[in-house]
């Protein structure tokens, strides 16, 4: 009797639960790590495909470049692109980092696109940006961490639209043999306006959210930062809603601060999936974020903290500079 072949196809789940890499498998929350309750009425958000929504999203296709706004199911997208405002990824879309917060693709990255930074300006410049901000993946497997592409990136922004500010949010550089500051020194002497890496939890949260990074670690890049160019502008992000106490985050603004850090924002987190992200531990009332935003700005002495239930990294990122520019000069 002949053998019965088993199909060997596997389907679109079963592909994405293979490449989801950072985490052993048995680690992963699964249908068992809980659904989170309806969400309040301050995070709910209108759809709103404009014009401007439809003409950014067809640049971005044409020129095969991804943003953050779509892999991280950021929920301000439509907002900001009808704005005419964008966060590029950089050096693909798949990371070789795996936290529980990230709804971007954890795999072995392709090779990285040289003419990525041109790419980036022509969008820039196509989509007529006053401020542009560039995010990307974590690329552990290049001996600079990517450094030389982003500084190139920021390079190639600059020459086509030399009025365009710039923020750059990066990973921590850890590559296969370069230093990670010796990685930080090459972007920064590219000179963007704004230099971005985010810490995302607390101290006691850290290690089993963002593996791969560290808490401490996270802190020496912005610290190296000013050490680098004194009048470099730094910021980073927090998370919260991911099982920290309230005065937890105010010790992780204290610890931002000690470094010099100049603009912190701070959101909801929100679960992208239930089988491969950890759930929401509680919905952070209004009224807690405004008094993250009090204690920073009034208490520690940042120059801007932008807090609320759906801000992100990137949220209004060009008034954030302006307004932190302005109370700097002041000082």
């Amino acid at each position: 009797m002949a053998q019965v072949l088993q199909p060997t196809i596997k389907t679109r789940a079963e592909i994405d639960r293979d490449l989801r890499r950072g985490v052993p498998m048995h680690a992963a929350p699964g249908e068992a790590g809980g659904r989170p309750t309806r969400k309040p009425e301050w995070l709910k958000v209108r759809v709103q495909q404009g014009d401007n929504f439809t003409e950014l999203r067809n640049i971005m296709r044409d020129r095969g470049l991804a943003t953050v706004c779509e892999q991280a199911a950021c929920p301000n997208i439509y907002e900001c692109w009808e704005a005419r405002e964008a966060t590029f990824l950089l050096c693909g879309d798949l990371c070789t980092r795996r936290c529980g917060f990230c709804d971007v693709m954890t795999a072995k990255p392709q090779a990285l696109d040289v003419d990525e930074p041109n790419k980036v300006a022509e969008a820039v410049r196509l989509m007529g940006l006053r401020f542009a901000v560039i995010t990307g993946v974590a690329r552990d497997d290049r001996d600079d961490a990517a450094s030389a592409h982003w500084a190139a990136t920021i390079e190639a922004v600059r020459r086509e639209m030399p009025a365009c500010g710039i923020e750059v949010l990066i990973p921590d550089f850890k590559g296969r043999k370069e230093e990670p500051r010796r990685s930080l020194e090459r972007v920064i002497q590219a000179r963007p306006d704004v230099l971005a890496h985010n810490l995302e939890t607390v101290v006691r949260l850290h290690s089993s959210i963002r593996p791969g990074f560290g808490y401490r670690a996270s802190l020496d890049l912005l610290v190296w930062a000013k050490e680098l160019r004194p009048d470099q502008v730094t910021k980073s992000n927090l998370i919260v809603g991911m099982g920290e106490t309230e005065q937890e985050v105010y010790e992780a603004l204290r610890d931002l601060r000690a470094t010099g850090c100049d603009i912190v924002t701070i959101g909801q987190y929100l679960q992208p999936t239930v089988s491969w992200h950890l759930p929401v531990d509680r919905w952070v009332h209004p009224d807690e974020f405004r008094r993250y935003k009090t204690y920073g700005e009034e208490e520690l002495g940042f120059a801007w903290v932008e807090s609320g239930p759906l801000v992100r990294s990137s949220y209004h990122a060009g008034k954030q500079y302006e307004a932190a520019a302005k109370r700097l000069a002041l000082r």
